[in-house]
């Protein structure tokens, strides 16, 4: 039902606006009312803002457009002030559990995205520490969301940008440099904003074993350089060992350096004064951000002429775009929500829709431990590190728990829930409901059931939980769509609670295999479907699907 009513918006707004459909949530969803119908949808609403007209006469002429495609509905109605109801016919939710097992793997998957070139950057931590759970975080929204776009038909790329550049670095340069001299037993003033966490000492020992002699003979600056650069390098190589660790892979790791070694930034400062968005004022040049609803126009080069860290971001985006990238997705920390104007004047300046770059913030994480907050880790500095909170959960938990929420809101993660083997764990909630059902098929195979080859009666399907778990199935090719149009993955976890909570009812309360053969073969068609959306749904999170718990 979902590809009609897509066609149908295109069919209402025309070839000019065609794509814009092919965007919008247009979904259908279950009434909360059953007196409404099977199947709703608002989507008149949506297209109504579009074509500047009354929803309810979108809805109208929508519902005309739909019923010549609709063979499946009974009736169709208009209610409201604009939403359309669908009555289906007969046996149709019950005729869809062969078309979910036919596409296995497939199954939610559609061509929404029409191979639109898009670039999710995200963690992008500064190589000046090990990764923490505001980390964790991202990475588990950043590969879901990418996993999640690949499904909807998107041509999806990931980055890791290394801030490698700047002042950071050279505070950890003094920083390592400082605790060198330590061990040597010089007096090392420690710099009053350097990093002070116990992989500081270790990085120092670590480069006296290793550069000892090179670093004794070397002036200052020498030194300081040389510590910048090992510690970076080492740094990086864990964050890495952190990602892969936690089941997150890149497709480039781009580094700010390399903007400054290929005149990148003296490319786009042309680019932009060329549009007459770049001036000379008090010796600095400023990019005219306020022309774009920026509150004030910013600085990209210093009176004494070093660019400014924005002015690497401005590069860096015009060099996304530049190579081919029609859609930007960043994922920040939440305290990086004042640079949202900013980047989005570039974007325009650049001459970008400004929808082409899209920033979702993320929320700081509140880690706990039975309810009380966990003590930061003195080896990490200021942070509890990622690695440590894989080691004691595992990375599924971790992952999952880290998109229960939406990614802007504040998150409380509790320790000994991610560990706890009980219905009180979302992650092992949802994974206990898949085992269970592995293993209602593996005790029909041993009863001789061979559901491969037969197709069972599934009309016998009619009890109102059967239908209930039908339902959320057949919709779980909309849940994907929504999920990636609105890039909030955290829907599949809400999505896959809500059916796990309905398969763990139904297993309770019926008997997959009894003797009554015909329905038993109907109610394992229904539990291979549900193997599949859950194992799908799953592997869109980056989460495993256990066949034994």
């Amino acid at each position: 039902m979902d590809e009609q009513l897509r066609e149908a918006a295109c069919s209402l707004l025309g070839h000019s606006q065609e794509a814009a459909a092919g965007l919008l949530p247009l979904q259908w969803s279950l009434p909360s009312d059953p007196s409404f119908g099977d199947l709703s949808t608002p989507a008149a609403f949506s297209l109504a803002r579009i074509v500047r007209r009354n929803p309810r006469d979108v809805a109208e002429e929508l519902a005309g457009r739909l019923r010549p495609a609709a063979e499946a509905v009974q009736r169709l109605e208009v209610a409201g002030r604009g939403y359309i109801n669908l009555h289906l016919r007969g046996r149709w939710w019950q005729e869809r559990l062969p078309e979910i097992i036919g596409q296995g793997e497939a199954y939610g998957r559609s061509d929404l995205g029409q191979g639109r070139k898009t670039l999710v950057e995200f963690v992008s931590a500064n190589p000046t520490g090990p990764l923490h759970v505001g980390h964790g975080r991202g990475a588990a929204v950043g590969d879901a969301l990418s996993n999640l776009l690949s499904a909807a038909g998107f041509e999806v790329e990931r980055e890791y940008y290394i801030n490698d550049a700047g002042t950071q670095m050279e505070i950890l340069g003094r920083s390592v440099w400082a605790r060198y001299r330590e061990l040597i037993g010089e007096e090392a003033p420690f710099p009053e904003n350097g990093y002070r966490g116990e992989y500081i000492r270790d990085l120092a020992r670590e480069l006296a074993q290793t550069k000892e002699r090179e670093l004794a003979h070397l002036p200052a600056h020498e030194a300081i350089s040389c510590c910048r650069d090992f510690a970076a390098s080492r740094i990086l190589e864990r964050i890495r060992e952190d990602l892969m660790r936690f089941g997150v892979r890149f497709d480039q790791w781009f580094s700010e350096s390399s903007l400054h070694q290929r005149g990148a930034i003296q490319m786009a400062l042309v680019e932009l004064q060329e549009r007459g968005l770049a001036y000379r004022r008090e010796g600095a040049i400023w990019f005219a951000s306020s022309r774009f609803g920026d509150d004030k126009d910013r600085v990209l080069v210093r009176e004494n002429g070093d660019p400014t860290y924005f002015a690497s971001d401005v590069a860096y985006h015009a060099d996304k775009f530049r190579r081919g990238f029609s859609l930007l997705i960043d994922i920040w920390g939440a305290d990086h929500h004042g640079y949202i104007h900013r980047m989005k004047a570039v974007v325009q300046a650049l001459g970008h829709p400004p929808d082409s770059l899209q920033i979702l913030l993320i929320q700081l994480v509140s880690l706990l431990r039975g309810g009380r907050p966990v003590a930061m880790s003195t080896r990490a500095g200021e942070f509890v590190p990622l690695q440590e909170v894989i080691a004691e959960v595992g990375a599924d938990a971790a992952r999952f728990l880290f998109l229960t929420r939406r990614s802007d809101s504040h998150l409380e993660f509790d320790l000994e829930v991610a560990k706890a083997q009980s219905l009180e764990n979302p992650v092992y909630y949802v994974q206990y409901a898949h085992a269970r059902l592995c293993s209602v098929l593996r005790e029909a195979e041993k009863a001789g059931f061979h559901l491969l080859h037969q197709a069972p009666e599934v009309r016998l399907l009619d009890r109102e939980e059967e239908l209930s778990l039908i339902k959320s199935l057949v919709l779980y090719p909309e849940v994907i769509r929504s999920s990636a149009l609105s890039f909030e993955p955290h829907r599949i976890t809400v999505y896959l609670q809500d059916l796990a909570s309905r398969i763990h009812s139904y297993y309770n309360k019926f008997r997959f295999l009894s003797d009554d053969r015909p329905l038993s073969e109907a109610r394992l068609c229904l539990a291979r479907s549900i193997l599949i959306v859950l194992r799908n749904a799953l592997s869109l999170l980056g989460v495993s699907a256990p066949e034994r718990m």
